[in-house]
């Protein structure tokens, strides 16, 4: 049976908490690691009645989409409804783990599941990432070469596309001398040494340097290996980004795209909100899970018909209908990022087997109740 920390581990591999926005709170809330996890609630909402459906479903883990804390606390008194979240959690013998900003961007994230569930034909990203790229070149004697490039790998180094453990080695020699207060792993001080070594090459993601380069000198026999790190140029990242963009499986109308939405999407007082000419053609949809309108321009700049997203203000959404196209479609936030849930649920499934049950959960969060 899986812990807590083998869950979250898996979690953390899929979304990466070194891709949240730097203002996220992301990971781990609150739990213990070691605790046999035998069932997994999925929500988008941390909120007390979200906390007591796992407490009543026997949940020995809440994953949610949107963190509990954003601004630091000196407290976690029961007395105010963050913390009586932790109580009711902690008291079940339930932990708390968040996937936020660095679950929107990634294949198989928050906006990607959005796409698909609306019939978008291979989605990609509206705004990829760029990666910013190291290249550590390590020279090391031959013995060494095998766990030195385990070490890199382990610390994520290696990893182009879809392949990992990547890496280039050559051959050469390695001249030195050690001086007085050397304690040479090979060689005598004050003697010129001669050592039979391999030039190792491995990039690895600019954020995770200091690890790399941590991992490279703990593995590496000598006392001062020889080593460059090189930034390379930012590349693209087309299997990560903001938002999606792609076609329809066959055009349809702007009435009918809207009708598609409310029928995929869960109900909500807040509906579906369309800003558009109801007979417009539309075949290619750009969009963003949660609040998008900072991806206004390059829907437009994409050629998108439509732009669908949550939370949209009025001038900005004034400003584009000046210019005709795209045409808005507005919807609920809760109901929007709900999208993800089904599709984590299956993830977590292939992963864990039958050992652990994954619900999706079945309370609706969104904060508006009504209409008039």
């Amino acid at each position: 049976m899986p812990t807590l920390g083998d869950v979250t581990a898996l979690l953390d591999e899929w979304y990466p908490p070194h891709t949240a926005d730097d203002w996220d709170a992301v990971g781990l809330v609150c739990g213990d690691p070691e605790t046999d996890v035998r069932r997994i609630l999925l929500a988008v909402d941390p909120m007390t009645v979200v906390a007591d459906e796992a407490v009543e479903s026997g949940s020995q883990l809440l994953v949610t989409h949107h963190p509990l804390f954003l601004k630091g606390v000196h407290g976690v008194a029961a007395t105010d409804p963050k913390g009586l979240v932790v109580h009711r959690l902690l008291g079940a013998g339930c932990g708390l783990f968040t996937a936020h900003t660095n679950a929107d961007a990634p294949a198989g994230g928050v906006s990607e599941s959005l796409a698909l569930a609306l019939g978008i034909v291979g989605p990609r990203p509206l705004e990829p990432k760029r990666r910013e790229i190291d290249k550590f070149v390590v020279f090391a004697p031959v013995e060494a070469a095998d766990r030195i490039r385990t070490a890199l790998v382990g610390a994520g180094a290696g990893t182009i596309g879809a392949y990992d453990s990547a890496s280039f080695t050559s051959a050469g020699e390695g001249r030195f001398r050690p001086l007085d207060g050397a304690h040479p792993a090979t060689g005598t001080v004050g003697e010129v040494e001669t050592v039979d070594e391999v030039r190792i090459e491995v990039v690895a993601p600019r954020e995770l340097r200091g690890q790399v380069h941590a991992e490279m000198r703990a593995a590496h026999p000598y006392e001062e290996p020889a080593y460059d790190i090189i930034e390379l140029a930012s590349e693209e990242d087309r299997s990560a980004g903001s938002g999606r963009i792609g076609p329809l499986a066959e055009p349809i109308s702007l009435r009918e795209f809207a009708a598609r939405v409310a029928s995929v999407l869960p109900e909500t007082a807040h509906g579906v909100r369309v800003a558009g000419d109801p007979d417009q053609r539309v075949e290619t949809v750009a969009l963003c899970g949660g609040a998008g309108d900072f991806l206004l321009d390059r829907a437009r700049a994409a050629g998108a018909d439509v732009y669908l997203t949550s939370d949209l203000r009025h001038h900005p959404a004034s400003e584009l209908r000046e210019h005709g196209a795209p045409a808005l479609v507005d919807v609920a936030h809760w109901a929007a990022e709900s999208t993800w849930l089904p599709v984590l649920s299956r993830r977590l499934t292939e992963a864990l087997g039958d050992t652990v049950e994954v619900r999706v959960s079945t309370t609706n969060t969104d904060p508006w109740t009504f209409r008039v």
